[in-house]
């Protein structure tokens, strides 16, 4: 139940298991937060959810499907990420390690020397890190190398490893996307992920936006003889009948919607303590020309991180974890029409933004975001022919798993990274019924992974593994 790359990829594995499997989509698009759509004017399509897609090229469920064989086709920026800062010049991440270490000067050495060995290796090193916890390491030496790289906070490690205010500032846009304050331990190795996945695979957007994705996953699926039922909302697992397995793409609050009353008490307690992480709160723009960026690489990258300093990003999100809605937001940025023209009419263009605020907060950070895109690109706004804005609750309207805005289906605790959402993880004191949301391990990002450790738990527990 549920139609986002977990669920489909859970889908595709119980059918590749010879379980004959339906799934089941509540709204008239599959994607779940993998969806493309005219949010804004006719023709400007935009991603409702994930643009850029670093972990979905890794991830060991997807490179095991035959996916480019249905119409998936990654675009690589010639930059996978820029970050401006005042004055007009920006630090950049290159897939090639040689040009980014080059640009970053004086820090070049000391990004060489964390991220060259795990980079070679990243392939052998990812089915490690998007295991369930508590598993037998597939390479227990590399798990260990990244464990030590890794093991500080972004802040810390951004203060000891690099001596620029380029470098430093890098680092910590790149460990904003952990949405957990840059002093905590998780954070660092939540940036070294993507800093090292930029080398070894890239920060791709796929062709035709994240649509495309779950279009492939959904074709692969009916080519294995599966069954999609689009605009069907299952509001109980009474509707389901007999099935079983039955395996659920939603997070903590739904399941107690879907399956209050067949949970014990103690299960059901303890979905209700489960924490929800900060919201997201979205732009979309219709654009009659580029973004016009003062330093001019960031024209070349996929992903722009507008944040300024370390100091200044690190303060946004603890504001944003703590409560308050941030006056000077960290903002993620994607230009996909800069590499896929197909995305706007001719000659028109557009762009993706958001920043992280309070779980359900109901502030408008449209000015906001803006005046940070405005600082790093003067003359933006004059280019704005339309915006989409997606607030956390209009994001959770939109899509029932992204509970107040949360993007990543649960807080990042030390206690909900390890377990997730409780120690039993896939299962549920149900027989036969399993979740497998981005409130599962490895947790939240297009992946998929979810889903394939949740099928395979399935078919363990129902002895076809």
């Amino acid at each position: 139940m549920g139609s986002g790359p977990n669920g489909l990829t859970a889908a595709i594995e119980l059918q590749k298991a010879g379980v004959q499997t339906t799934l089941y989509e509540a709204e008239s698009a599959i994607g779940g937060g993998a969806r493309t759509a005219e949010l804004t004017l006719p023709g400007f399509r935009h991603d409702v959810c994930s643009a850029i897609h670093p972990m979905a090229v890794c991830s060991p469920a997807f490179r095991s499907f035959p996916l480019g064989e249905h119409g998936l086709k990654w675009i690589h920026p010639p930059v996978q990420l820029a970050h401006p800062l005042d004055g007009g010049s920006a630090a950049m991440v290159l897939q090639d390690l040689d040009a980014t270490c080059a640009q970053l000067g004086e820090d070049g050495g000391a990004y060489r020397r964390a991220v060259a060995f795990l980079a070679g290796r990243w392939l052998d090193l990812v089915p490690d890190l998007l295991a369930p916890p508590l598993h037998v390491p597939r390479s227990p030496a590399l798990l260990a190398r990244f464990g030590l790289l890794a093991m500080w906070p972004a802040r810390t490690i951004a203060m000891r490893r690099f001596r620029t205010r380029a470098a430093r500032a890098l680092f910590a846009g790149i460990a904003a996307h952990a949405v957990m304050p840059l002093e905590e331990t998780g954070s660092g190795a939540f940036a070294w992920v993507l800093a090292i996945t930029a080398h070894a695979a890239g920060w791709p957007l796929p062709r035709g936006g994240a649509q495309s994705i779950a279009n492939a996953l959904a074709s692969y699926f009916e080519s294995l003889g599966g069954r999609i039922v689009v605009n069907t909302r299952i509001h109980s697992l009474k509707e389901l009948g007999r099935a079983s397995p039955i395996l659920l793409d939603v997070t903590p609050k739904q399941l107690l919607e879907i399956a209050g009353d067949d949970l014990p008490d103690d299960f059901r307690v303890a979905m209700k303590r489960y924490r929800y992480g900060p919201g997201a709160f979205k732009i979309d723009w219709a654009l009659s020309a580029p973004i016009p960026w003062r330093a001019g690489g960031c024209a070349r990258a996929g992903t722009v991180h507008l944040g300024g300093t370390l100091d200044e990003i690190a303060t946004a999100e603890r504001m944003a974890i703590g409560g308050a809605a941030p006056a000077d937001p960290m903002v993620l940025l994607t230009q996909p029409t800069q590499f896929d023209s197909s995305r706007a009419p001719a000659g028109g263009h557009i762009a993706w933004a958001y920043c992280h605020v309070p779980n359900g907060s109901t502030t408008d950070m449209t000015g906001r975001i803006e005046a940070q895109v405005e600082r790093f690109a003067p003359g933006f706004r004059p280019l704005i022919l339309a915006r989409h804005v997606f607030t956390p609750a209009q994001l959770e309207r939109h899509n029932a798993n992204l509970v107040g805005g949360d993007v990543l289906g649960g807080a990042h605790t030390l206690r909900q990274l390890l377990f997730r959402p409780t120690r039993r993880l896939y299962r549920t004191p149900i027989k036969g019924v399993y979740l497998c949301s981005s409130s599962t391990p490895p947790g939240g990002g297009v992946h998929g992974m979810c889903g394939f450790h949740a099928a395979r738990a399935a078919l363990s527990d129902a002895g076809e593994l």
